[in-house]
């Protein structure tokens, strides 16, 4: 049997050769509309994501995510892991949000304001081509480029992945503990030193060699797209009516003269698309609405003097001339839940108090009787102090008054700590009835929170 059979007609995968090797992308630059917008956003993005973890609210880091120390904080506000409900409400509407914006916009995220494509195509690629010889134009690199510009060019690749690293970990350790890592020996702190090259080298094996093939092989957004997406989502898409049949056209002929479609057949809708797809081959997964392609379609449109639009921002039932509307189910649909979740949400931080408390038995028998003849039950409250200073509670009972508690007050609490109390509580046997009784307990902080407790007294 011949091997020929066993080779593709194709690319199985833009980044892939026939036989199996990488195949290296180096689109080419064009430099139309959608660029500068995409540019001017990409670089705004790049100042946030090195701003927002220097910023502080209520004392506060704005936005830190301390996964050693078990909690988060989120504009200001404390979260920690006894939050689940608030925390899967935000992550559900976190989703909603994302299924709403896909429904209606199309993959707009991953060209626009995904951080792989901000930094791979404003910050990585541009360097790449300053040191290769490709400013301005991009495309594959002359084969005579001086070794020390590769060198160069790795270089400031390190020196930008290391920074990215640094800002990266901001965010799960916060910018002052940052701070003293990077001024002290890294004797004094191996773990987080190893981290941080860890975070360096992910960076240099991302941005360097993986790539493109992140959006391609790692993320699933893109296998997601064929259930967000529908017929009137805005897609990048190509005019097939309008383009077919493809060929060489003159300048200088009418359109009504000529038996040909619009698309000249340049090619240079896939040389310029940073994943390697032909736009015009309907919408794929590997599209990630960078808009490289409208961009360049709109210069040889201008230039072969037709109107431009060729390849825009579109919806399948646009292109196929069917009728397209932007009210549908899942757009009614998921901004309902969405501010259904997002009220939730808010309605349980508008609850929040400055300290969660929880009443918790204690082990052994569930009651036992006093000398005086007393019903006694021994209790455990775990109070949660959520400030950033020091607080002291006090704990008292609210009812029934003949429920008589024994415990410590008041009990300081440093700030982000938490402490389990002791607490020993009688009542008459004559208050108990079918062996129970329901008690209330009041805790109070120094901050002015109270917090009550509902507990069921066990007894004969």
């Amino acid at each position: 049997m011949s091997s020929s059979i066993l080779q593709p007609d194709e690319h199985v995968l833009t980044t892939l050769e026939k036989d199996g090797s990488r195949r290296w992308l180096f689109p080419k630059l064009s430099r139309g509309y959608y660029w500068r917008v995409r540019q001017l956003v990409g670089f705004l993005l790049i100042a946030v994501f090195v701003i927002i973890p220097h910023l502080k609210s209520n004392g506060k880091p704005l936005f830190l995510l301390d996964i050693t120390q078990r909690k988060f904080i989120l504009f200001g506000t404390t979260f920690l892991p006894t939050d689940t409900l608030m925390m899967a409400l935000l992550m559900v509407s976190l989703f909603l949000g994302i299924f709403l914006l896909t429904a209606i916009f199309g993959r707009v995220w991953c060209g626009w304001a995904c951080p792989q494509t901000v930094y791979l195509e404003f910050v990585y690629r541009p360097i790449e081509r300053f040191f290769l010889g490709t400013t301005g134009r991009g495309g594959v690199p002359s084969k005579k480029v001086a070794p020390w510009r590769y060198a160069a060019m790795y270089l400031a690749f390190f020196v930008i992945s290391l920074g990215l690293a640094h800002t990266f970990l901001a965010y799960f350790v916060g910018v002052d503990r940052l701070q003293v890592w990077v001024t002290q020996s890294p004797l004094e702190h191996p773990g987080p030193f190893v981290v941080m090259a860890f975070t360096t080298v992910l960076m240099m094996f991302d941005f360097c060699f993986f790539r493109e093939q992140m959006c391609l092989i790692a993320c699933p957004y893109g296998r997601f797209q064929s259930v967000l997406l529908d017929r009137n989502s805005l897609i990048v898409a190509y005019d097939r009516n309008r383009g077919e049949p493809r060929g060489h056209v003159s300048k200088s002929l009418p359109v009504v003269d000529n038996q040909l479609g619009d698309c000249v057949d340049c090619g240079l809708c896939v040389k310029t698309c940073p994943t390697g797809i032909d736009i015009r081959d309907g919408l794929q997964m590997e599209c990630i609405h960078c808009t490289q392609c409208i961009d360049a379609c709109n210069d040889v449109m201008t230039r072969v003097n037709r109107p431009q639009g060729l390849i825009r921002y579109s919806s399948q039932n646009q292109v196929d001339g069917q009728k397209s509307s932007m009210i549908r189910a899942r757009v009614v649909i998921y901004p309902l839940m969405l501010t259904i979740f997002l009220g939730l949400f808010f309605w349980n931080l508008s609850q929040l108090k400055s300290f969660n408390a929880t009443l918790l038995r204690n082990f052994g028998l569930p009651f036992t009787v006093t000398e005086e003849g007393l019903i006694a039950n021994s209790l455990r409250i775990r109070i949660v102090n959520r400030l950033e200073t020091e607080d002291q509670f006090t704990i008292s009972v609210v009812s029934p008054p003949e429920v008589k508690m024994d415990v410590e007050n008041p009990v300081t609490i440093a700030a982000d700590k938490d402490q389990m109390v002791s607490v020993y509580v009688t009542a008459p046997k004559s208050s108990f009835k079918v062996g129970q009784i329901s008690a209330e307990f009041l805790i109070q902080s120094q901050a002015g929170d109270q917090r009550k407790v509902q507990c069921l007294l066990l007894g004969p």
